[in-house]
């Protein structure tokens, strides 16, 4: 999921979010939005790189949802349906538009929203299994799930609870639906629709190798944080207490060598070439549109007046209100990592 916002405004963003290979389709961006401008310009900046964009309108999580984004949205059908019409009238009818959503307490609000969603125009629909409110540990409804596929005609994708290729087939048998997407499995294990169990070394060390080829962008934090997660099960306790403290490309890579891939002799590269990845190219027209705004005011980011600045602050804040340059920002820090930001 890209913030939309981030993603016009910030450079870095767009370098660290989004990468792509001249093979890589179909190929769908799924975006966190709330205004038509955010969306359909994020959405034109990786139109020639993407056969489709996807609105997120299923993160129950709570920066997420304070900022109007992901579940935020279910209560506000009007908002929905001007972000889809607004890549409809913007861009070719050939370009996939897509939504993901969460069922709702009662099942007959959740037909209607899916109907509603269906009369938009999209390409197909994504329908997570879980209510806002439902923690991921708890069960899937397949009971509701089965009756929303009966209820829409476009192409229906089943979300939630799959933590193996057996877990995929069978939701799909079961749903009759028309595809089933797997999320946070896929952190932990990016071969699983393979069959693989665990993560395959092979796939670790492509990811070592992707991290150094041109046009990826791959921060050490985005590296070292997918590792922990393929690695989940691959690690024993005591080595995840060791990788996990790790703070450097240098450091993981003579840890994993060590301790993983001294010894192997498997596959180390997938079917195409890491060579292939493609230099993204932006317009201006657009990027600029977005580059001097602050996302809590709206107002020139050259000095943000959402907080004071106030250089008698003990408490630290002082460092994070005044901005002087959006580009020398982390721009993750506005929504991710600090909800009063």
């Amino acid at each position: 999921m890209i913030l939309a916002d981030s993603f016009c405004q910030n450079a870095k963003a767009r370098m660290s979010e989004f990468s792509t290979t001249v093979n890589d389709s179909p190929l769908i961006a799924q975006f966190a939005a709330n205004t038509t401008n955010d969306f359909v310009d994020a959405s034109q900046l990786v139109y020639p790189y993407v056969d489709g964009v996807d609105l997120n309108c299923g993160c129950p999580q709570k920066w997420a949802m304070k900022d109007g984004y992901g579940c935020a949205l279910l209560s506000n059908m009007q908002t929905i349906y001007d972000l889809v019409k607004g890549i409809k009238n913007c861009l070719p009818n050939d370009f996939s538009v897509s939504v993901k959503i969460r069922i709702l307490k009662e099942l007959k609000r959740t037909i209607d929203l899916c109907q509603q969603l269906e009369k938009c125009g999209l390409t197909f629909m994504t329908v997570h299994g879980r209510t806002p409110q439902q923690k991921s540990s708890d069960n899937i409804d397949t009971d509701a799930l089965h009756q929303v596929c009966q209820s829409v005609k476009i192409p229906l994708i089943a979300n939630g609870g799959i933590k193996s290729l057996s877990d995929a087939d069978n939701l799909y048998d079961t749903l009759k639906c028309n595809g089933v997407m797997a999320a946070s499995a896929l952190l932990t294990n990016p071969a699983l629709f393979s069959g693989a169990n665990v993560t395959p070394l092979s796939c670790v060390k492509l990811w070592m190798n992707m991290k150094d080829k041109e046009y990826t962008n791959i921060s050490f934090q985005c590296y070292h944080h997918h590792l922990v997660f393929m690695l989940e099960k691959v690690l024993t306790k005591q080595q995840k207490i060791v990788f996990n403290h790790l703070n450097s490309f240098e450091a993981v890579d003579d840890y994993l060598i060590s301790n993983l891939l001294n010894d192997y002799e498997g596959p180390t590269e997938f079917e195409y070439s890491l060579e292939e990845f493609i230099s993204c190219q932006y317009p201006d027209e657009i990027t600029l549109k977005h580059a001097s705004k602050c996302r809590g005011c709206g107002k020139s980011a050259y000095y943000c007046v959402c907080k004071k600045y106030d250089c008698n602050a003990t408490d630290g804040t002082y460092f994070t209100s005044y901005v002087k340059d959006i580009e020398s920002c982390d721009y993750t820090g506005f929504n991710i990592f600090d909800e009063t930001g």
